[in-house]
């Protein structure tokens, strides 16, 4: 029988598979393709308020819908080389989901350091809102 690790032990082995990103980096991230996913719950985002231009995959079908084997994967995830960039409000389930991401092959997931909130102090809300990979997938959603 295995010794359980407990959250602290399992989120800093999470981090350690990641090359976290910090609020700063994210005009560069999306400048460069990056895809952000917001998996906070909708709770969540209607009370803190909401990221234009990311994607929202709320943490529950977070793997299904990027894993590109999936049949339940979004057109989106047309490889494991996407690059996402995952937030939740604090940059802690982030972690763990983007560890996940990457245990499928998604060798570029990543999360983001500090999350949404870290996004709103750096007054870079709407940092995704108009890029146009960000907007053409949208278009794409939409008519879904």
């Amino acid at each position: 029988m295995t010794t359980p690790l407990g959250i602290d032990a399992m989120l800093e082995n999470a981090r350690s598979q990641l090359r976290r990103i910090y609020a700063f980096e994210l005009p560069e991230a999306v400048a460069r393709g990056a895809m952000l996913v917001d998996i906070r719950p909708q709770a969540q985002r209607v009370k803190e308020g909401t990221l234009p231009g990311a994607l929202v995959i709320e943490r529950n079908v977070l793997e299904w819908r990027l894993d590109p084997t999936s049949s339940a994967r979004l057109a989106l995830a047309v490889d494991h080389d996407v690059e996402w960039i995952v937030l939740c409000s604090e940059g802690y389930t982030s972690s763990l989901a983007a560890a996940s991401l990457q245990q499928l092959g998604l060798r570029r997931a990543t999360d983001l350091v500090g999350g949404y909130q870290a996004v709103k102090a750096a007054g870079l809300l709407s940092v995704a809102a108009g890029a146009p990979h960000i907007a053409r997938e949208a278009v794409a959603l939409a008519s879904l």
